[in-house]
């Protein structure tokens, strides 16, 4: 059997996010001895200086053991940014008006975060 048979085989059901250049995979896929477990896929693209891109995937295995006290813990974590911080979504991507907070420099002037390299912690 192919390492494709193989991946065919196991995947049972799947549901897909997008979400601007991130996109969630929710896969359930079988055991070898026939049980299932979920795996949630994030794929974030990556746009180059000249034009190409590539796609950076992080995975997350959830057994049936887990499951109650995953949800539990996803739903709290969820309600409490909701209820300390509201639905609206507070970024510059998603807010037309939104104003980046200006740095002080070394010599006391207002320096401006733009300058800025975006770092990608997920990889730590």
């Amino acid at each position: 059997m192919s390492d494709k048979d193989l991946m065919d085989q196991e995947e049972i059901y799947s549901k897909v996010l997008r979400a601007g250049r991130r996109t969630y995979f929710f896969d359930v896929r079988s055991t070898k001895a026939g049980d299932y477990y979920l795996t949630i896929t994030e794929s974030k693209k990556f746009t180059h200086d000249d034009g190409s891109f590539h796609y950076k995937k992080h995975k997350i295995y959830l057994y049936k053991e887990d499951f109650h006290s995953f949800k539990d813990i996803m739903e709290e974590m969820m309600d409490y940014i909701i209820d300390e911080k509201g639905i609206e979504v507070i970024s510059e991507r998603h807010q037309k008006d939104f104003k980046k907070e200006e740095e002080p420099s070394k010599n006391g002037d207002l320096e401006s975060t733009e300058s800025f390299t975006d770092v990608d912690f997920d990889d730590i």
